[in-house]
């Protein structure tokens, strides 16, 4: 099992590697997950955990919180009602920009995100693509259902995935650079 956490003044992001089929780079996943929240201007004080899970174990909490039997390839499970406002808000006080809560206050807990690697390797295969690219788009899926994306409707789903693709464009972008 790889656990990591990523925390540096800005949003943190625990990830954990919980299965043993496909080895996952759980750092490069989660350095997305934090530029997903980042890019969304989601503020500092958050925190979220970005699981890789085996099928049984996705597959139980598909059938537990969605009602379908069956391994999935992401789901994600918001914690908080309401997201914290990005930035300083007028008129909230605090102190300064970008310091809406005073120290003491606890980080506002965004969610988790569950992604099954195994079942995005079928997906990645039957695509004919690479398995790192499915698991960071499911990773970008998974974080902005967290942020209230959705894609029940037409339009909702054009904008999500017009904004995922932007993010791994992004991503791509960065990590070009690092090269």
């Amino acid at each position: 099992m790889n656990y990591e956490q990523y925390d540096q003044d800005d949003a943190a992001v625990f990830g954990a590697n919980e299965q043993n089929d496909i080895d996952v780079d759980v750092s490069r996943y989660v350095r997305l997950a934090r530029l997903v929240l980042e890019a969304e201007r989601v503020m500092p004080e958050v925190e979220m955990s970005l699981l890789f899970v085996d099928e049984p174990t996705i597959s139980e909490l598909h059938e537990r919180f969605m009602g379908y039997e069956g391994p999935t390839d992401v789901l994600s499970f918001p914690m908080d009602d309401e997201l914290p406002p990005a930035g300083r808000q007028p008129d909230q006080g605090g102190r300064g920009p970008g310091s809406p809560s005073d120290p003491g206050d606890p980080p506002s807990v965004l969610g988790d995100v569950v992604v099954c690697p195994s079942v995005a390797g079928r997906q990645a295969a039957e695509r004919g693509g690479a398995l790192d690219d499915e698991l960071s788009l499911l990773v970008v899926h998974g974080v902005l259902h967290l942020l209230n994306y959705d894609h029940a409707e037409p339009s909702e789903s054009a904008t999500m995935q017009r904004r995922e693709q932007e993010l791994l464009a992004r991503f791509r972008e960065t990590q070009n650079e690092g090269d």
